[in-house]
């Protein structure tokens, strides 16, 4: 494979990832840095998790594999996610991540952490898709690439929302946008040296329904409970709805 089908395909992977930066520099502007507006970015972020989830994730998933073979890796991601859950309860990522922080509301910070730690999951077999569909078809790889990058955007508001209000750091939702986005290149590295001769859509489409799973779970366990706090209720269902017509709208490219 010449230095340009390896090049290229990773060049395109790292935009697409850090496109999740761009998300966050919304808390650059005083108007969204707000506390009223913490229900709405909360919201918006369920509502991009869940849509992607029941609406991108799982329907690749059943085509390839069947209705049966999706579900049972779907549970078997909220059944994942919930086992870490009770062994890491919150006050360890706290106390363990956050040590050097500090935080100003510290269940919000560690809802943070579940999204970040979600959307690292869900990104990973993204680069894989984008490294290995541009090495075989440059212009299908581009628009992939385009793609993702455009509903890369609200993922790093999901991120990066809970952690500024957590936080009243700008550069810390940064940090943690970057650290979910940088999972794409990271997943393109992998696809080169390791999964390369072994994967394949079947493979991706049991790790797509693995993947809605445990973004389904951290929406309903964490998102949602966290969005409704407060009197802004009515904020926190427009930002589901805003997130989920921004997903879709970015799916029309796909």
């Amino acid at each position: 494979m010449g230095i340009n089908k390896i090049l290229i395909p990773f060049i395109l992977t790292l935009l697409a990832g850090l496109s999740t930066v761009g998300g966050s520099l919304i808390f650059f502007s005083p108007r969204f840095c707000k506390k009223s507006f913490l229900g709405f970015f909360l919201g918006l972020s369920a509502g991009v998790m869940i849509y992607l989830s029941f609406m991108e994730l799982l329907p690749e998933s059943i085509k390839e594999i069947g209705f049966l073979h999706s579900n049972l890796f779907f549970m078997l991601g909220i059944i994942a996610l919930a086992i870490v859950d009770f062994s890491f309860p919150h006050h360890y990522l706290e106390e363990k991540i956050g040590e050097n922080t500090k935080i100003a509301d510290t269940k919000l910070f560690s809802t943070g952490l579940y999204v970040t730690l979600g959307l690292f999951i869900h990104n990973l077999p993204e680069g894989v898709a984008v490294f290995l569909s541009t090495s075989s078809d440059l212009r299908l790889g581009v628009l992939l690439a385009i793609a993702i990058a455009i509903h890369n955007i609200p993922e790093g508001i999901a991120v990066s929302a809970p952690i500024y209000f957590a936080t009243l750091s700008r550069s810390k939702a940064i940090i943690y946008s970057f650290i979910s986005g940088i999972a794409e290149p990271l997943g393109a590295i992998i696809a080169y040296f390791i999964l390369r001769p072994y994967i394949n859509q079947g493979v991706l489409a049991y790790i797509f329904s693995f993947v809605a799973g445990v973004m389904v779970y951290i929406s309903f366990d964490e998102l949602l409970p966290a969005s409704f706090r407060g009197d802004h209720g009515h904020r926190a269902i427009l930002g589901i709805i805003t997130g989920m017509v921004i997903v879709s709208s970015s799916l029309l490219f796909l």
